[in-house]
């Protein structure tokens, strides 16, 4: 089977440390896992996560391990789901300095080249925009 690489990116006005931290919490808005039908998640390397989003009047569930994890710099973690194929693939989000802000890419590979793989790029668009609003949301709460 084709393999295919997605890559979204997102610059968020907030540190590295605030964005991990929003990311790697799935009781927080912005995290993958946040909104999900039910989710368990173990973030320690080798620790597994299961979630099951409902979408499109169907229940997608999804699940993986995390192999890296290095605050803040990057989170990685396999990926499983119905539109992987069963394949796992492979999540990373890096997270870069840039002055005041951070530079998010995530970079999702072994996504099987088709229109169920690359509707990802759609998937993961919509998380690092609910990312950029909660990270945003959560430093106007501070001050």
């Amino acid at each position: 089977m084709q393999t295919t690489e997605i890559i979204v990116t997102r610059t968020i006005p907030a540190t590295p440390e605030e964005v991990y931290d929003v990311w790697i919490d799935p009781k927080s808005p912005g995290g993958p896992w946040f909104g999900a039908t039910k989710v368990i998640v173990n973030v320690v390397v080798d620790g597994l996560f299961y979630l099951a989003v409902g979408h499109e009047s169907k229940m997608w569930p999804h699940y993986g391990r995390f192999t890296k994890l290095e605050r803040p710099k990057i989170v990685e973690h396999t990926w499983m789901s119905a539109s992987t194929k069963g394949l796992e693939s492979v999540v990373a989000l890096t997270l870069e300095k840039r002055g005041a802000e951070t530079l998010v890419t995530l970079r999702h590979t072994g996504v099987p080249d088709d229109e169920e793989g690359r509707k990802h790029k759609e998937g993961w668009d919509w998380v690092l925009s609910m990312l950029d609003q909660s990270v945003v949301k959560r430093k106007g709460a501070v001050k």
